[in-house]
């Protein structure tokens, strides 16, 4: 085989595949936001309302989400390379039949379809941490998470298709492009070394011992954590080019760039983020993140407020409010720090679960999708009841609250644990 021949040595493999994978997950990933950008022509034809146009993005969303745990342990049986190569089979037909499509059902239904593209995180996450040792895994994680970099890819991409091209052009151009990753994918991708004796892999990782983690406590913990670091990434990503053009009236191609200094740092910067969680530690990594998070969503929080001061002449009125470069430094800000969480967060997992990837990461990840689904609604929701435009942030700022005093308490527990394990130790020492 020709990649056999180029990459002989085990260090030449891995980088090969790490490379192979990210890119067919940033491929991926660029697939699964395609909805955000083609519906806004697909709601114009059809004269759909808001809501249905908030139901045809989120579809995607939630199935890449909901598939994100069977496809996990599906990757812990089977192994990376042939289940990410089926999946991404399964999608090619569903992008180009977005061309066929003449009824909003029609979308819908493809939708489902089109989605599967966000299980391929749960697929490519276990399958790189299976090449690495526990030293590196943090970064060779990291590294392949910058592959959520693949929704700026489609920010980008799909408004110059279009504007060349037509729509209609999108599904096609991207279909041909994701055959020619399945293909490069193959070509330099090989079975991980932990599947390479079937009859081994297959007794060691039944299905009983990988959905066993998902009954403790722990690995929801760690579920909210990344509802929080990717749920939040993926929600803001859709909620602030709104939330530009609302607050500081300005057109949608000036909002997007805005949003840009948002989505494409915080999705290179994860690879940074392993490398630090490696050094550093991961929860040390996590801590600081939710940290410096919680710093900027409180300035974030606040609405533009007027005070008047009694004066001893006369009133004096003084306004706070965030101008718009001020704002988008501190969204950047909690782009970059979600980033690097994104990334602590699985090498938490890994550190804990190191032969579970599949399955605790793919739930993990079920959990974070599923932010990335139900927080825009909820968004919508709080704004609504509130009147507030901030009040967006005011919601992640309670998730991340609900985080922190979690993760206090479980290190506080641990800490407790272990204190009371070397006094029986030390007990145990003097007796004998």
């Amino acid at each position: 085989m020709f990649s056999t021949r180029l990459f002989s040595t085990h260090s030449q493999k891995q980088w090969s595949v790490l490379s192979a994978n990210t890119v067919a997950f940033a491929g991926n990933f660029a697939v699964w936001t395609l909805f955000s950008i083609l519906g806004i022509q697909i709601k114009q034809d059809l004269g759909l309302t808001d809501t249905q146009f908030g139901v045809l993005i989120a579809t995607p969303i939630l199935t890449g989400s909901l598939s994100r745990l069977p496809l996990g342990i599906l990757t812990d049986i089977f192994g990376g390379r042939r289940v990410f190569t089926i999946l991404m089979l399964c999608i090619v037909p569903a992008i180009y039949s977005i061309n066929l499509a003449t009824a909003y059902w029609h979308y819908l239904v493809i939708g489902l379809f089109v989605g599967l593209a966000g299980g391929s995180f749960a697929v490519g996450i276990a399958y790189t941490s299976a090449w690495f040792d526990k030293d590196r895994q943090g970064t060779a994680m990291g590294i392949f998470g910058a592959g959520n970099a693949g929704a700026a890819i489609t920010n980008l991409a799909a408004p110059l298709l279009i504007v060349a091209y037509g729509w209609e052009s999108v599904p096609t151009i991207y279909a041909v492009s994701m055959l020619v990753i399945i293909i490069l994918f193959w070509i330099f991708t090989f079975e991980d070394p932990a599947h390479s004796d079937k009859s081994v892999a297959r007794k060691r990782l039944c299905l009983k011992t990988q959905l066993a983690p998902l009954s403790e406590i722990r690995v929801w913990r760690f579920g909210l954590y990344y509802y929080f670091v990717f749920g939040g990434f993926v929600a803001l990503a859709l909620w602030l080019p709104k939330y530009y053009i609302g607050q500081f009236d300005v057109d949608l191609k000036t909002a997007s760039f805005l949003t840009l200094l948002f989505t494409l740092p915080s999705g290179l910067i994860r690879a940074l983020g392993g490398w630090f969680s490696d050094k550093y530690g991961a929860r040390t990594i996590n801590w600081w993140v939710f940290w410096i998070c919680l710093v900027c969503l409180f300035f974030l929080s606040y609405p533009p407020t007027t005070m008047i001061i009694h004066g001893i002449e006369e009133d004096i009125a003084v306004g706070i409010e965030l101008g718009m470069w001020p704002f988008t430094i501190l969204v950047f800000i909690v782009g970059m720090a979600m980033g690097f969480g994104k990334a602590s967060v699985y090498k938490i997992i890994n550190d804990y679960y190191p032969t579970q990837m599949g399955s605790v990461g793919g739930m993990v990840g079920v959990l974070g999708g599923l932010g990335g689904f139900t927080l825009p609604i909820m968004f919508g929701v709080v704004s609504d009841f509130t009147g507030v435009r901030s009040s967006c942030f005011m919601l992640l700022y309670a998730v991340l609250a609900a985080c922190m005093i979690l993760m206090y308490y479980a290190i506080k527990h641990e800490e407790q644990k272990q204190s009371t394990k070397n006094i029986s130790n030390e007990q145990a020492a003097i007796t004998n």
